[in-house]
């Protein structure tokens, strides 16, 4: 893994990360839906610029079906979904729990798609549930309210886990298109809502506005660029690590600009969260090693 890739690695992880900040800075005053069609329809302008540049066309016909019911699954109704949990959970319990997104697809592939379920797996599956534990008695005990919030991010990480396999059994797609198509689909979804849903306050902060342009421009738009570089150079397995560093960013990001507290159980659990991730997805520095060894002729 050469510098350019690190770097690439590295700042992919902390807008990730980021973008639990941003939520939870514009929530409150745009609320669930608007901040998420904010977000997919600036998201799915900067790639439609992208497409142009690059000279990308967009297929719609025979497509539309697939790329709405990928947006469903990995966009609209997860993005939905954290946006609501980030009313009242922090940046940093929000990035933790999205980081469990892989072991819900291997539990939901060990339950309708007949995948093996190693002691390996199981075991990081046994993780995952103590280090979410951990998390969740603590935020739970210190706000009632946290309980809805926390099933809502779980969720939300679960809908990963279930479009990860709907791509894997789905015609394949080129990323990029997979990526455009499935940011206008969330747009078609969540833009109903705004119709029954008014903004919680008639003229939001600046600071709000530009929360949004952030989540649609870096946080999607340009992250989405950083991944599939990052996929073509390296390949999916060292690209995974970025699932294990975007944890660390959310905690550092929701530490330094929301002061919120890094508690001994928000660390414990984020660190367990991680290892039984490790587990499932059979990550690990042998494997990133070899993954990026260069080939010898």
């Amino acid at each position: 893994m050469n510098s350019g890739s690190i770097i690439r690695l590295f700042s992919l992880a902390a807008i990730w990360g980021a973008s639990f900040l941003f939520m939870r800075i514009a929530v409150p005053e745009l609320g669930p839906a608007w901040l998420m069609f904010g977000r997919v329809l600036l998201a799915a302008l900067f790639l439609a610029l992208v497409a142009v540049a690059f000279k990308r066309s967009l297929p719609i016909r025979g497509y539309a079906g697939h790329f709405m019911i990928l947006s469903f699954f990995n966009t609209a109704l997860p993005f939905l979904l954290f946006a609501y949990a980030a009313q009242t959970l922090t940046a940093s319990l929000l990035a933790v729990l999205n980081a469990t997104a892989p072991l819900w697809g291997a539990l939901i592939g060990w339950l309708f798609f007949r995948q093996s379920m190693s002691l390996k797996i199981a075991g990081g599956l046994l993780l995952g549930i103590c280090g979410v534990t951990i998390l969740v008695g603590f935020d739970a005990t210190a706000n009632g309210n946290a309980l809805p919030a926390i099933a809502a991010a779980a969720g939300a990480a679960c809908c990963y886990g279930i479009a990860t396999w709907y791509t894997r059994l789905a015609k394949p797609v080129p990323a990029f298109t997979n990526a455009h198509g499935n940011m206008w689909g969330a747009c078609l979804w969540l833009l109903p809502l705004l119709w029954f849903i008014p903004l919680p306050v008639a003229e939001p902060a600046s600071q709000s506005l530009y929360a949004v342009l952030a989540l649609g421009v870096v946080c999607t738009g340009v992250a989405y660029m950083l991944y599939f570089r990052l996929v073509q150079d390296l390949g999916a397995t060292p690209t995974l690590t970025v699932t294990f560093l975007i944890p660390v960013f959310g905690v550092l990001w929701g530490h330094l600009f929301l002061n919120e507290t890094i508690g001994w159980h928000t660390l414990a659990g984020a660190a367990i969260v991680i290892t039984g991730t490790m587990l499932v997805t059979g990550f690990s520095l042998h494997s990133l090693r070899a993954a990026t060894a260069p080939v010898k002729e």
